[in-house]
């Protein structure tokens, strides 16, 4: 269940938000298809070698994301939302945009250059 989850103790991310990424990458991709059943809250602690709190930590905010639905009394799935793959990459774009925002102002660029520079990525520019 919990293959390819690997948490850093060398990372600067926070466990958690380890946990969220990899199984927001997972359900992305297509690896967790959808209505797949998550580990207990317990079993993927244990699993990874975080604290129960941690892991549900993450899987609340899997949840406020949408990736993840909890069933009381059933336990945690992926959600079967006919849209998350869409919305899921819309949300990853949004972050990378924010990225390259943000190291575009490090850059000192202004907001013509960068939108010059990604013109001619996108071949809108000669």
């Amino acid at each position: 269940m919990t293959d390819g989850l690997f948490l850093s103790a060398t990372d600067k991310k926070p466990m958690y938000e380890q946990i969220v990424e990899q199984i927001t990458s997972k359900v992305l991709l297509g690896d967790w298809p959808a209505d797949m059943p998550l580990p207990s809250i317990r079993e993927l602690a244990a699993q990874t070698q975080v604290s129960v709190i941690t892991v549900k930590r993450a899987y609340a905010e899997l949840e406020l994301a949408g990736v993840i639905v909890t069933q009381p009394g059933r336990g945690s799935f992926v959600s079967a939302h006919p849209d998350l793959q869409q919305q899921l990459k819309q949300q990853q774009l949004a972050q990378q945009l924010d990225q390259l925002v943000e190291l575009a102002r490090q850059l000192q660029l202004t907001d013509k250059q960068l939108l010059a520079q990604l013109q001619q990525k996108l071949g809108l520019q000669r």
